[in-house]
């Protein structure tokens, strides 16, 4: 027989996500474009020529292929962790690390928006071709992981076209712009200010841009991270220091800080109305715990809205949303099945091949031998091919090296006979 093939790339998945890290660690492994290509041209330094970086608000992950998934993705996480300097022990605590069958239906979730932190959410698959594409431009998807891509298109393709998953407004994040019409109204005429940027912040404010919300303002402790939202979200940023005098100029607050430091106080929002002649503010803490501090509710002409009270008013919609998700998931898990089947078929084809070779080499051989005595020259035929095995097989069952039914069943299953119509014949 031909010698051993080079050992078949293996999908796996190495990162964080919304569902296993913090915001704060995600805050620090967040990648910008411009830093992606370098990122990959490690990875592929290390060993990694397979291989995808997503880096989002829900998740900083690689996504790759690798005869050894297990120690592709030891060498994924030590990147990450080098790249921005976080501890490679605090990383592993909350990574997520996935193989084989796991790691292809995470990938066909996230491109169907069925692991974001709101299902249905319509960014999601824009930010994978992203990702993909600079994965692209650097050559490295190629193989097992292009085609694995290109098949979590094909299934977020479907749950797109036969589900209602992603219609409709993103369930908390239209409550809020819902409540910033009913008391604003037009939303091009409306200023917002953005506290920090959790994700549900962000996609709060995602969806009322959308809506036609044109005159938001960033702060975030961080001057960083302030920079990279109001760039994803393509407005303007400020310095946190300068809150107390942007909050009078802001018809819409959206807290998003998190932490528990009660950033929005009573007095602050107190001073502003008083600046603004009564004029009413809108409040939507998004924040777990709150940013605003709950005596705002008692101050007139503030209207405070809660995750909590964003939650029951969306409940409704949540519950309809939920019932498609079922649907999109069991289109995805169908996708996921046919990948890995046609993969296994397409792995077997060289080894068939291969056997096939070897099998024709062996004919040749025995027909020479015959000097064209066709009885000759099968019974060398058979002989040499079943030499081989005879023995192996042999020499395994005696060393308690075999399990003899998996190999009978084997067998059984290789050799059995085909009908007239080509289909095997079970009786």
């Amino acid at each position: 027989m031909p010698e051993d093939r080079a050992q078949t790339a293996r999908p796996f998945v190495a990162g964080v996500n919304h569902r296993t890290s913090s915001l704060g660690l995600r805050d620090q492994l967040f990648i910008e474009d411009e830093a992606v290509p370098s990122v990959l041209a490690v990875l592929r330094e290390k060993g990694l020529d397979e291989a995808v970086l997503l880096s989002t608000c829900d998740r900083v992950e690689v996504v790759g292929a690798h005869p050894d998934p297990q120690a592709a993705a030891e060498t994924a996480l030590a990147v990450l962790a080098d790249q921005v300097q976080v501890p490679l022990a605090d990383l592993k605590a909350q990574a997520n690390v996935l193989f084989d069958e796991p790691a292809v239906l995470h990938l066909f979730n996230i491109a169907a928006s069925l692991a974001s932190l709101v299902i249905g959410e319509p960014q999601v698959l824009g930010q994978v071709k992203a990702g993909h594409r600079m994965a692209r431009e650097g050559g490295m998807p190629t193989g097992v992981l292009e085609s694995l891509f290109q098949a979590a298109y094909v299934a977020a393709k479907r749950v797109r076209t036969e589900t209602g998953v992603g219609e409709g407004p993103v369930s908390i994040a239209a409550v809020a712009t819902m409540l910033v019409g009913d008391l604003h109204g037009d939303l091009g005429k409306v200023s917002a200010l953005l506290i920090g940027a959790g994700d549900m912040g962000e996609m709060v404010a995602e969806d009322m841009i959308g809506e036609g919300l044109t005159n938001l303002t960033v702060i975030h402790p961080r001057e960083r991270r302030a920079r990279r939202t109001a760039k994803v979200l393509g407005c303007t940023c400020d310095s946190f220091e300068n809150l107390d005098a942007l909050v009078p100029k802001t018809d819409v607050i959206i807290a998003a800080l998190g932490g528990g430091g009660r950033i929005v106080g009573k007095d602050l929002v107190a001073a502003a109305l008083k600046a603004r002649r009564r004029r009413p503010i809108l409040v939507v803490d998004t924040a777990v715990p709150g940013d605003v501090d709950p005596a705002v509710h008692d101050l007139d002409d503030a209207y405070v809205y809660d995750f909590g009270d964003l939650e029951r008013i969306a409940m409704e919609g949540l519950v309809g949303r939920g019932t498609e998700a079922e649907a999109a998931q069991r289109i995805v898990d169908e996708e996921v099945r046919a990948y890995l089947s046609g993969r296994r078929e397409r792995d077997a084809v060289p080894l068939v091949a291969d056997l096939r070779q070897y099998f024709e080499q062996q004919r040749a051989q025995a027909l020479a031998e015959a000097g064209g005595d066709a009885d000759k020259a099968t019974h060398l035929l058979v002989g040499r091919l079943l030499h081989g095995p005879s023995t192996r097989l042999r020499r395994a069952a005696a060393e308690a090296d075999l399990d003899l039914a998996a190999a009978e069943r084997l067998l059984a299953h290789l050799f059995q006979p085909d009908t007239p119509g080509g289909e095997e014949n079970d009786t």
